[in-house]
């Protein structure tokens, strides 16, 4: 049948990338269409002209697509398997799957998933699953279709017939296997080993072995992100506490400037002494926004200092940065008219921190919740949390949790108690208003469905002022069993 008309005209000519190897131009990568007339990676630039004209030529981006490998193996980093590494060839990744599979659904499962997502973001992916590291990369490039399972055990089985090319070998090994007669895998494996070695090298050995099973080839994992750190050693051991201040003053600046670097602010720091009986003494400093001023950073972590023990002396320091934010340029708060910045919290927080604990420093925020424990969460001390509505009255202290009341003289039903004791102590009640009547929340929990909390405002007659609720409503068991609970104080 005739092509239709414009339609030869409207074909992509095939597409080759080329880079530069000493003198020549040759090709670094082909798409299928310029595949399937013949050109390959590592053919001369003018022969793929020869044979394909009008072939369309880019430049390689060698940086480029590195870059795009480590971010694809970051990926799976956070999806697949902690360990992921970019190939040797910077064709492909190593992903180390031990241990993980099985939280997918097995080998087969996990790799036809990660196919579909390559299919998705637009890749176009071959996967082999081996138990070599050098047995998978070349089932995935010289083994037809898209996925290949190699049963652990049988790498020498499964490699047999792919060329010796697919073994990751010199050009030059690779010319001479053919010359040979050794025209696949199988035929080198079968080789005397001794003669095989000298007339090729020691490296063939070591490729086919790798590849089988017989010698390990660890890979180099990327990791995601590596804590900035400054690694100091000393000649002599220090011990004393102006030393290591000393020490600690070079290894900031270093910090700082390779924080500087990277557009990082640092949330935590650790400075980690090492002492020449191989323990290790740490101290630890937080703040409560990301900084990269050296001073405060100093400060924190000096007075701290006191707490290491440096035994019969230290031979090294570590000042790590363990947690980071990305810092850049602030905008100062303040008026046309000259008016003063508004001050900086940070340093003041930081250091009260550093001296009663980070933990015990907080502000609190206001939770769309009619439970009172529920209405309120901790948050940091320069967090921005939401305001309390007005027109709530809630008191200034609430309890961690209500606290039950005894000896309590009330009437029923809408009336605050005349009497209690909380705490051992009696308190008679001179005024009241009530009640605010609380329901529970029912979507959360099935046991609230019918609760309900009748609260007063109460005061005695020394001027105590307490919020204390009564559990029921006084008509119906179901609401609760009507007994008398205080749950926060006023002033």
């Amino acid at each position: 049948m005739p092509h239709p008309p414009g339609a030869l005209e409207n074909t992509p000519a095939p597409l080759v990338t080329a880079e530069r190897r000493g003198q020549r131009m040759t090709v670094a990568a082909a798409c299928p269409a310029a595949a399937a007339l013949g050109l390959a990676p590592g053919m001369a630039l003018a022969q793929a002209r020869a044979l394909v004209p009008g072939l369309d030529v880019r430049d390689a981006d060698p940086a480029g697509d590195m870059a795009l490998l480590e971010r694809l193996a970051q990926r799976a980093i956070r999806r697949w398997t902690p360990t992921a590494a970019v190939s040797q060839g910077r064709d492909g990744l190593w992903l180390d799957i031990t241990g993980v599979a099985h939280l997918f659904g097995g080998e087969a499962v996990m790799a036809r998933r990660i196919l579909r997502v390559c299919m998705r973001a637009g890749y176009t992916a071959r996967i082999a699953v081996a138990g070599t590291t050098g047995a998978a990369h070349a089932l995935a490039r010289y083994r037809p279709g898209p996925l290949t399972l190699c049963p652990s055990g049988r790498e020498a089985e499964a490699l047999a017939p792919l060329p010796p090319a697919a073994l990751r070998l010199e050009p030059r090994q690779v010319d001479a296997a053919r010359r040979l007669g050794l025209d696949t895998i199988g035929a080198l494996i079968a080789s005397p080993r001794a003669p095989l070695g000298r007339r090729f090298g020691a490296s063939l050995l070591t490729r086919i072995d790798q590849a089988i099973g017989r010698q390990g080839e660890p890979i180099e994992p990327i990791a995601i992100f590596a804590a900035p750190s400054v690694l100091l050693r000393f000649v002599e051991p220090i011990a004393t506490a102006e030393a290591i201040a000393t020490a600690l003053g070079h290894a900031m600046a270093r910090l700082v400037a390779e924080l500087a670097a990277r557009g990082l602010g640092a949330r935590m720091m650790r400075l980690a002494c090492l002492r020449v009986d191989g323990a290790e003494q740490a101290i630890d400093a937080g703040t409560a926004r990301a900084t990269r001023e050296a001073d405060h950073l100093l400060r924190l972590l000096t007075m701290r200092i006191e707490t290491i023990e440096p035994g019969f002396g230290i031979e090294a320091v570590r000042l790590t940065a363990i947690r980071t934010e990305p810092l850049g340029a602030q905008a100062i708060d303040g008026g046309l008219g000259g008016d003063p910045p508004s001050p900086d919290l940070a340093p003041l927080v930081d250091r009260i921190a550093g001296r009663i604990g980070a933990g015990r420093l907080y502000r609190i925020g206001a939770v769309e919740s009619d439970v009172p424990e529920r209405c309120v969460r901790p948050a940091p001390p320069l967090a921005t949390v939401a305001e309390w509505p007005l027109g709530w009255a809630r008191p200034a202290r609430l309890l961690a949790r209500p606290e039950r009341l005894e000896h309590v003289m009330a009437e029923l039903p809408d009336q605050p108690p005349k009497r209690f004791t909380w705490r051992g102590v009696p308190h008679v009640v001179l005024r009241g208003d009530g009640p605010e009547r609380i329901h529970g929340e029912w979507w959360r929990r099935s046991g609230e469905a019918d609760a309900v909390r009748d609260y007063f405002q109460v005061e005695d007659e020394a001027g105590a002022r307490f919020w204390l609720y009564r559990r029921g409503d006084g008509l119906d068991p179901r609401t609760g069993d009507l007994s008398w609970h205080l749950h926060g104080v006023f002033g």
